[in-house]
């Protein structure tokens, strides 16, 4: 377990509840023991990388959550050469401005990323701000976005803490391409041994 994720998500009152149920002592232990994840190793980055699409919640000064999703083309969320923070480009998009105004009151941020076909996801703390394209040329032209979508500014993200979840009670979800390209080769299976066939009751 990473010490940074331990020191943000197990507060008092979760550690009253693990005590509740003599769990504490184990994840106390973890978190004291725990690696540093101040910064994204390789698997972890190339995990996030080959995403083509994440889950981003943000609170408001009410104390609400507000989780909305983002996709993109494999690549479209990047990871900083060092590990230690994340960046994707900001779209235009229904206007609203939820997770912006949230930013504006706080800049903490989690990152939920989800790989269905292979059963794994991967949680991330962080602390994020948007800024002009102008500002981080370092960024702003590698992050790759649908060729259609009009983009605003970057959101780059301060990596605070990161875990991987349990597999458990992941629903196996295969992405379109993959079965398109799977009943693809299936029909033309099918369609050469109808073929074999044919020419066998020929012979």
């Amino acid at each position: 377990m990473g010490q940074g994720y331990a020191r943000i998500a197990f507060t008092p009152a979760v550690q009253a509840e693990q005590a509740k149920i003599g769990s504490h002592t184990r994840f106390a232990a973890m978190a004291e023991q725990g690696r540093d994840d101040s910064r994204l190793g390789p698997p972890e980055q190339e995990f996030l990388t080959s995403r083509e699409s994440f889950y981003l919640s943000s609170v408001n000064a009410q104390g609400w959550p507000y989780i909305q999703h983002r996709g993109g083309p494999a690549g479209f969320l990047r990871v900083a050469p060092d590990g230690t923070a994340l960046a994707f480009a900001e779209l235009s998009g229904n206007r609203q401005k939820v997770s912006q105004g949230n930013l504006a009151e706080s800049d903490r941020v989690a990152l939920f990323c989800m790989d269905y076909a292979g059963a794994h996801r991967l949680k991330l703390f962080g602390h994020a701000s948007l800024l002009p394209l102008a500002q981080a040329p370092e960024w702003a032209h590698t992050l790759p976005h649908p060729a259609t979508a009009k983009v605003e500014s970057l959101m780059l993200i301060r990596l605070a803490g990161w875990e991987w979840n349990c597999q458990q009670h992941i629903p196996r979800l295969l992405p379109l391409a993959e079965v398109e390209a799977g009943v693809r080769h299936m029909a033309e299976r099918i369609a050469a041994l109808e073929a074999e066939n044919a020419a066998l009751r020929k012979s």
